[in-house]
Protein backbone atom coordinates (compact mmCIF):
# COMPACT_ATOMS: atom_id res chain seq x y z
CA UNK A 1 0.00 0.00 0.00
CA UNK A 2 1.21 3.75 -0.78
CA UNK A 3 1.97 5.49 2.08
CA UNK A 4 0.51 9.37 1.77
CA UNK A 5 2.61 12.29 1.97
CA UNK A 6 -0.04 13.84 3.76
CA UNK A 7 -0.90 14.57 7.59
CA UNK A 8 -4.37 16.97 7.32
CA UNK A 9 -6.42 15.79 4.39
CA UNK A 10 -9.10 18.56 3.56
CA UNK A 11 -10.89 17.03 1.12
CA UNK A 12 -11.29 13.82 -0.52
CA UNK A 13 -13.87 13.33 -3.70
CA UNK A 14 -14.18 10.93 -6.59
CA UNK A 15 -12.19 12.04 -9.79
CA UNK A 16 -10.63 10.97 -13.28
CA UNK A 17 -6.89 11.28 -13.99
CA UNK A 18 -6.19 11.43 -18.16
CA UNK A 19 -2.41 10.73 -18.18
CA UNK A 20 -2.84 8.02 -20.81
CA UNK A 21 -6.47 5.86 -20.52
CA UNK A 22 -8.49 7.60 -18.08
CA UNK A 23 -8.13 6.05 -14.52
CA UNK A 24 -10.77 6.46 -11.88
CA UNK A 25 -10.05 6.93 -8.22
CA UNK A 26 -10.14 9.52 -6.04
CA UNK A 27 -8.22 12.72 -4.92
CA UNK A 28 -7.06 14.05 -1.75
CA UNK A 29 -6.18 17.58 -1.20
CA UNK A 30 -4.03 17.63 2.18
CA UNK A 31 -1.81 19.70 4.14
CA UNK A 32 1.63 18.62 2.09
CA UNK A 33 0.36 17.47 -1.68
CA UNK A 34 -2.44 16.61 -3.94
CA UNK A 35 -2.71 12.67 -4.38
CA UNK A 36 -4.79 10.52 -6.78
CA UNK A 37 -5.14 6.99 -6.32
CA UNK A 38 -6.64 4.82 -8.86
CA UNK A 39 -9.54 2.27 -7.37
CA UNK A 40 -8.83 -0.35 -9.28
CA UNK A 41 -5.02 -0.65 -8.88
CA UNK A 42 -2.93 0.60 -6.13
CA UNK A 43 0.39 0.75 -7.72
CA UNK A 44 -1.17 3.45 -10.04
CA UNK A 45 -1.03 6.79 -8.30
CA UNK A 46 0.27 10.54 -8.43
CA UNK A 47 0.95 12.08 -5.48
CA UNK A 48 2.26 16.46 -6.44
CA UNK A 49 3.98 17.93 -3.33
CA UNK A 50 3.03 21.80 -3.39
CA UNK A 51 6.54 23.06 -3.39
CA UNK A 52 6.48 21.23 -6.96
CA UNK A 53 3.66 23.03 -8.35
CA UNK A 54 4.04 25.71 -10.78
CA UNK A 55 0.99 26.37 -12.01
CA UNK A 56 -2.76 24.95 -11.44
CA UNK A 57 -4.77 25.09 -15.33
CA UNK A 58 -8.84 25.36 -14.97
CA UNK A 59 -10.67 24.90 -18.76
CA UNK A 60 -13.69 27.34 -17.96
CA UNK A 61 -16.66 27.04 -19.82
CA UNK A 62 -19.82 29.18 -19.94
CA UNK A 63 -18.53 32.38 -17.97
CA UNK A 64 -17.58 30.20 -15.10
CA UNK A 65 -20.80 27.88 -14.78
CA UNK A 66 -18.72 24.66 -15.55
CA UNK A 67 -15.48 23.82 -15.08
CA UNK A 68 -15.09 20.46 -17.36
CA UNK A 69 -11.29 19.57 -16.15
CA UNK A 70 -8.36 21.22 -14.87
CA UNK A 71 -4.73 20.36 -14.70
CA UNK A 72 -1.62 20.78 -12.42
CA UNK A 73 1.59 22.06 -14.21
CA UNK A 74 4.66 20.89 -11.93
CA UNK A 75 7.91 22.77 -12.55
CA UNK A 76 10.08 19.34 -13.47
CA UNK A 77 7.49 16.31 -14.36
CA UNK A 78 5.07 18.59 -17.20
CA UNK A 79 1.57 18.26 -16.41
CA UNK A 80 -1.31 16.16 -15.47
CA UNK A 81 -5.00 16.44 -16.58
CA UNK A 82 -7.71 16.09 -13.69
CA UNK A 83 -11.36 16.12 -13.83
CA UNK A 84 -13.45 15.51 -10.86
CA UNK A 85 -17.80 15.97 -9.98
CA UNK A 86 -17.33 19.27 -8.01
CA UNK A 87 -14.20 20.76 -9.41
CA UNK A 88 -14.89 24.18 -8.03
CA UNK A 89 -14.62 22.59 -4.47
CA UNK A 90 -11.06 20.99 -5.59
CA UNK A 91 -10.01 23.84 -7.01
CA UNK A 92 -10.58 25.97 -3.65
CA UNK A 93 -9.32 23.68 -1.76
CA UNK A 94 -6.11 24.49 -4.05
CA UNK A 95 -5.91 27.36 -3.54
CA UNK A 96 -5.59 27.33 0.17
CA UNK A 97 -1.92 26.13 -0.61
CA UNK A 98 -0.89 27.40 -4.47
CA UNK A 99 -0.37 31.14 -4.99
CA UNK A 100 -3.96 32.54 -6.51
CA UNK A 101 -1.65 34.00 -9.10
CA UNK A 102 -0.62 30.61 -9.89
CA UNK A 103 -4.36 29.54 -10.84
CA UNK A 104 -5.03 30.23 -14.49
CA UNK A 105 -8.01 29.67 -17.12
CA UNK A 106 -6.97 27.74 -20.40
CA UNK A 107 -7.45 29.32 -23.55
CA UNK A 108 -10.86 29.13 -25.02
CA UNK A 109 -11.51 27.46 -28.41
CA UNK A 110 -11.87 30.59 -30.45
CA UNK A 111 -8.71 32.31 -28.75
CA UNK A 112 -6.89 28.76 -29.26
CA UNK A 113 -8.19 28.92 -33.67
CA UNK A 114 -7.45 32.81 -33.52
CA UNK A 115 -3.81 32.29 -32.51
CA UNK A 116 -3.42 30.04 -35.12
CA UNK A 117 -4.56 31.88 -38.05
CA UNK A 118 -2.41 34.33 -36.60
CA UNK A 119 0.55 32.22 -37.17
CA UNK A 120 -0.64 31.13 -40.58
CA UNK A 121 0.88 33.86 -42.38
CA UNK A 122 4.12 33.92 -40.60
CA UNK A 123 7.66 32.39 -42.05
CA UNK A 124 8.96 29.60 -39.77
CA UNK A 125 13.07 30.29 -38.99
CA UNK A 126 14.69 27.29 -39.37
Amino acid sequence: MVQSLNTKVDLTINATSFMGLNDYGKIMVGDKAFEFYNDRDTRKFIQIPWEEVDYVVASVMFKGKWIPRYAIQTKKNGTYSFSSKEPKKVLRAIREYVDPNHMVQSLSFFQVLKRNLGNLGKKRVK
